[in-house]
């Protein structure tokens, strides 16, 4: 027998004045982290009482004498000014979080849905996904589910240009509005500058009408006319670029919605979360360096192989400067992902960090192409599965989320997947998940990288200290027939049509048990009272369907509880106070008067009232505000002021009434350990029961080690009973949402009930004068929020505990808000969790692991494998009537491992079209006999001109000057490439002597071709039939011959240019055309140009050299390049600038895209540049 249960019997031992309990010395659960990262916050914690905190060996709810010798007398007011204390604590708390529960409610979705946006469409290839049929098919099943007429209705607007202008460049806006007046052969050449988009002439007003219409909702959400709302528009927006169309996308309709909210709303922080089934590299540019806009994109990404092919696209990339950090990406590397890897991304990764930068406004680019079905994502989550991850994001921003929505090309998926969100955001509870199970391998590894990536700007994503490395568990020491049992299909989206949507029981006649020796005693009638009370003031009450409550049966009772037990307590009845006083005793802390036992049978019945409500559809959800509470009651013994346990009774008689061993989800959120629950349910697999409880290392009440983490069932219930236990006070929102998103949740969904039931206890909050802990009633809204999502909404919250009548009321009015349906209000998380409670969710998670595979973590390194397959285009347009091109970059290009700095290389080479191949950059090789070897070594990793920005490893890369070509001094190599190809000749020899840097290929697999052969187009190269793929003995050093002065090779330049003058003549030539960017996202980076001008003749600030110095283009700092000492290297790898200007050719070169870049944007700057140099403007305005 422990301690603990030593003392049951009612001793009480003394404690001379001033003594503590060791417990409330420790420090391990008030420490806070001490790693280093950015401080979003000013964390603060009041100093914790220490007289509210049950002893060892002390009975529950009883307080420390002062003194041995003090009178008995004294101690009820010490206890009622202890009481008046605490309560008074948790008002004024109460009025620093801004509870504001008596604020109004907002109601109603809002939706944009106009004809007007289908009258436009491909005119030269009618099978291009993109079409009006997408509308129409979403139209139709609104129709068909009855939704249009529940959504406000909203016009759609244009969007003016200066609105547009908040992220496009005029100059393109301009360009784009143009189309409205070209014939389909102009339409279709500009079409073809773009990869993978077609134009009309309607597509301008459209594109225009689409972003309107999702800043009308913007205007209606924050301008409180409605909750949330959804935009279902076309043409799709997330791909398009500051002067680019892109991918389908015209206007990026989210990254507008996002700088409108902030410059009309005064809105400081925006989420904007993409789970479109492409990365959304529009959105991403547009905010990577910009701490106000957090970005989040789930993505198919393969290593790079799916389209848009970035490596700014997987998990490395996590912003710059100001914005590290504040974009997070998940990228799946294999097909099949299911809704359980959506769930996991969501509750491992967006929510904590989305909890801790405090969104005010969540934007979703609603992408439907990762449904099941979908031709483009060949992915398999599911129209429930959406709901879901909709229901997750409205618990963020108190609501305030707004769909717009994006991809989704399988007519049915899409239309479902729409409709299912819409219903979520209408209120409706999620459909259950068919077998969600857990992530996959594949998924967990991405979730695991990008996890290391972000931790260190989120002081949310730290893990514990004293487990981090013993977090990761290897796959081959799990074994799986351990696993839960996995429970059968479900059918999905159900939408269930309610009478009420959440019942309330109550009954007076609960308050008729009361402890006839201590009228302060904790647990008193005026707890139920308060918390009625509260809810009607609050007009709670009245939303909800009052249902009467019954007594419990002896059936019902006998499910849980012995023959003998129930009868013993039946007597009670009709005692005398002695007789109660000493059967009282006999128990631990209990106190009994003649109602108890009415009073226990009404709670327990009431209880079971509630659960056949729900279970027959009469409401959705329901709160019992009963007591005596009941968690701590055992089979045959009452404890801890609880008689007949009505949790456990209630899951027994859903059993019952549904007919089969119902799966039943029981969470205990009371700062007391359920014992009385988990004995009962120890060997039941169809009950799997979490209790999140102080246990002070077993000195907490009940005491003992049943509430430790190492309790997990017995039997064929081995992993079904989860503890979790806190070793001291001071527990609050931050710890338990921790626990929800780490390990609650992931295992609940794991094991898809079809009842929550919860007993809610209301002593860890804060005030309460025995749990010693400080959750809000924000925190017990959003923990109930989450729980909503689960068993297709059916949820029952019990109550158990709670001591501080102020707590208790606030508490529960806070959950029951949530229950009807509101959103959770705003959460202000004053500190990280705390690295005590950290330590017990981990030491759960890793007694769980073996029996829940949504708790296993690898520790796994992003190795990005090569792969023989082709790379997937967002579209592939018919070859006829068009010439065909090979793309001279290659799909499965070289993708560096961030983590390992290693490259690997796979070749491959596929037939393109024009407009797949625009923005590539053309490496042509002409040999005339043969090729020579590639140089061994490591290989420096490759980019295309289209991946923007990485947050990868960077590597040397040499450079060819435009001089060495036989440039004019005032024309740059980007400009000299505008117009056709430079063409340096570089002999065989020179590519194997010993200067030559290791490399890879450049863009691509280069392809063996006459001179004759060449196309006028530096950007592409058309071949005749039957073009060869070249043998990997033939990948030359292309990368090498196109990097950054800035940054590029080791070895003096003059060897390359004079080695070319030696073998001028040779038999065997290569010509190397080089191509820059006509465009790249880090253009916004480029600031005015000071009035003092520049003065290219200027030195390195750093070393003070005049030799082949660049300006930054974002500062004008000047330093020297790669060659000097790499000062400019060393400068943007400090400040994060991308751009930067050579004052030796007047070149531009991008470090994050890693090419040159040539744009309207820059030829101001060049332009004086080329003045200061030269004395005259630059012959070329273009």
């Amino acid at each position: 027998m422990s301690h603990g249960r030593s003392l049951r019997k009612g001793l009480r031992p003394n404690r001379v004045r001033g003594e503590v309990s060791p417990t409330m010395t420790s420090t391990g659960q008030d420490s806070t982290t001490t790693r280093q990262r950015r401080s979003r916050h000013n964390p603060h914690s009041p100093p914790h009482d220490s007289s509210v905190t049950s002893k060892r060996g002390v009975k529950k709810g009883a307080l420390l004498h002062s003194s041995p010798s003090l009178a008995e007398v004294k101690k009820k007011g010490r206890m009622k000014k202890l009481n008046q204390a605490a309560e008074q604590d948790l008002v004024v708390g109460l009025q620093e979080l801004d509870v504001n529960l008596e604020a109004k409610t907002l109601s109603g979705t809002g939706l944009v849905f106009d004809e007007q946006l289908n009258e436009f469409h491909c005119l030269w290839d009618d099978s291009f996904p993109e079409g009006p049929e997408r509308l129409h098919a979403i139209k139709e099943q609104l129709i068909q589910e009855g939704l249009l007429d529940r959504c406000v209705s909203f016009q759609a607007r244009f969007a003016e240009k200066e609105e547009l202008m908040l992220v496009h460049s005029l100059e393109y806006i301009d360009l784009m509005e143009t189309t409205q007046y070209m014939n389909e052969g102009e339409l279709r050449i500009l079409a073809d500058t773009y990869d993978s988009v077609y134009l009309h002439p309607n597509s301008y007003t459209c594109a225009c009408l689409a972003s309107g219409s999702v800043l009308r909702l913007v205007d209606a959400v924050l301008g409180n006319e409605i909750r949330n709302g959804m935009a279902i528009i076309r043409p799709p927006g997330h791909h398009a670029q500051h002067s680019l169309m892109d991918g389908y996308c015209m206007f990026n309709h989210v990254a507008v919605a996002a700088r409108y909210a902030q410059k009309k709303h005064a809105i400081q922080r925006v989420l904007i979360v993409d789970w479109d089934i492409h990365h959304g590299q529009g959105t991403q540019f547009t905010f990577d360096q910009d701490p106000s806009v957090l970005y989040f994109s789930i993505h198919r990404y393969e290593q790079g192989r799916f389209w848009p092919h970035l490596k700014a696209s997987n998990w490395s990339t996590i912003g710059f400067g100001r914005g590290q950090g504040y974009t997070m990406n998940v990228p799946w590397n294999q097909v099949g992902m299911r809704d359980a890897d959506y769930i996991a991304a969501f509750l491992y990764l967006l929510l904590p960090v989305a909890l801790e930068f405090q969104p005010q406004l969540v934007l979703v680019a609603a992408g439907f192409d990762a449904l099941q079905g979908d031709p483009k994502g060949e992915m398999a989550a599911t129209p429930a599965g959406f709901a879901q991850l909709t229901h997750l994001l409205m618990g963020l921003a108190g609501g305030k989320l707004i769909l717009s929505l994006e991809g989704g090309y399988n007519l049915r998926s899409l239309a479902e997947g729409v409709s299912a969100s819409l219903h979520t955001l209408l209120g409706d509870p999620c459909p259950t998940l068919e077998s969600p199970g857990a992530p996959c391998p594949s998924a967990q590894a991405s979730l695991s990288c990008a996890l290391e990536a972000l931790e260190p700007f989120w002081e949310v994503l730290v893990r514990s200290a004293e487990s981090l490395e013993e977090d990761f568990l290897e796959e081959e020491n799990v074994k799986e027939e351990e696993g839960p049992w996995q429970p059968p299909a479900l059918p999905i989206l159900t939408w269930p049509v309610l009478q009420a949507r959440t019942g309330l029981v109550y009954d007076q006649r609960m308050m008729g048990h009361y402890n006839l020796w201590d009228s302060h005693h904790p647990e008193m009638p005026q707890r139920v009272f308060r918390i009625m009370r509260r809810l009607e003031e609050l007009g709670l009450a009245g939303r909800c369907l009052t249902l009467p409550a019954r007594p419990a049966t002896d059936a019902e009772l006998l499910t849980c509880h012995s023959a003998e037990y129930v009868g013993r307590l039946r007597a009670t009845a009709k005692m005398k106070t002695r007789e109660l006083h000493r059967e009282g005793s006999s128990f631990d802390s209990i106190y009994i008067c003649p109602s108890t036992f009415a009073c226990a049978q009404l709670a327990t019945g009431a209880a079971c009232r509630l659960v056949e409500a729900v279970l027959a559809g009469e409401v959705l959800n329901g709160t019992a505000v009963v007591r005596p509470p009941g968690h701590h009651a055992e089979r045959d013994a009452a404890c801890g002021f609880c008689f007949f346990n009505s949790v456990a009774v209630a899951a027994r008689h859903a059993q019952a009434v549904s007919g089969h061993a119902l799966r039943i989800l029981i969470v205990d959120w009371d700062i007391h350990h359920g014992n009385g629950t988990q004995h009962m349910f120890e060997q039941d697999p169809s009950v799997l029961y979490i209790s999140l409880h102080r246990y002070d290392h077993g000195t907490f009440f009940p005491m003992g080690d049943e509430g430790a983490s190492s309790q997990i069932g017995r039997a064929t219930g081995t992993g079904f009973t989860v503890n979790v236990a806190w070793n001291g006070p001071r527990v609050g929102d931050a710890d338990y949402l921790a626990a929800w998103h780490r390990l609650v949740l992931p295992i609940a969904y794991e094991f898809n009930p079809e009842l929550v039931l919860v007993s809610a206890g209301f002593d860890a909050a804060r005030g309460d004068p025995l749990g010693g802990c400080q959750v809000s009633p924000e925190g017990y809204a959003h923990l109930t929020h989450l729980l909503m999502g689960l068993a297709n909404g059916r949820i029952i919250l019990i109550l158990e505990g709670g001591y501080n009548l102020t707590s208790i009321s606030e508490s529960m009015a806070a959950c029951t808000r949530s229950l009807l349906g509101d959103p959770p209000p705003l959460l202000t998380l004053s500190r990280p969790p705390l690295s005590g409670a950290l330590a017990s969710i981990t030491e759960t998670i890793q007694v769980h692991r073996r029996y829940w595979r949504s708790l296993r973590a690898m520790k796994v390194e992003d190795k990005e494998r090569p792969s023989s397959s082709k790379s997937i285009p967002k579209k592939v347009t018919r070859s006829a009537n068009r010439g065909s091109a090979v793309r001279m970059t290659a799909p499965d290009r070289n993708i560096l491992d961030a983590d390992a700095g290693k490259a690997t290389a796979a070749s491959s080479m596929e037939v393109a079209t024009p407009d797949q191949a625009k923005s590539e950059t053309a490496v042509v090789e002409l040999i005339q006999d043969q090729t020579p070897e590639a140089p061994t070594g490591e290989a420096p990793a490759d980019r295309t001109p289209s991946e923007a920005a990485t947050g990868g490893a960077t590597l040397n890369q040499p450079v060819v000057e435009s001089a060495a070509a036989g440039a004019t001094p005032g024309q740059t190599i980007s400009e000299g490439a505008v117009g056709g190809a430079d063409v340096i000749l570089t002999p065989p020899a020179l590519c194997t002597d010993n200067h030559t840097p290791p490399a890879s290929r450049a863009q691509g697999a280069t392809t063996q071709i006459a001179p004759s052969k060449l196309t006028e187009n530096p950007r592409t190269s058309a071949l005749n039939s039957k073009a060869q793929e070249a043998p990997e003995s033939q990948i030359a050093e292309e990368e090498g011959l196109l990097g950054e002065a800035a940054r590029g090779q080791d070895r003096d330049d003059s060897v390359l240019i004079q080695s070319f003058g030696d073998h001028a003549n040779a038999d065997q030539v290569m010509f190397y055309a080089v191509t820059p960017l006509p465009w790249c996202p880090h253009l916004v980076a480029v600031r005015p140009i000071p009035e003092s001008g520049l003065d290219v003749t200027q030195p390195c600030q750093d070393c003070g050299t005049l030799q082949e110095n660049w300006v930054c283009l974002s500062c004008y700092q000047v330093h020297c390049g790669r060659y000097i000492s790499a000062h400019m290297l060393q400068h943007h790898e400090v400040s994060g600038h991308p751009l930067v200007l050579s004052y030796v050719d007047l070149s531009t070169w991008c470090y994050n895209c890693e090419a040159y870049v040539h744009h309207q944007a820059l030829l101001d700057v060049k332009n004086v540049a080329h003045q200061n140099k030269f004395g005259e403007n630059m012959p070329h305005s273009h």
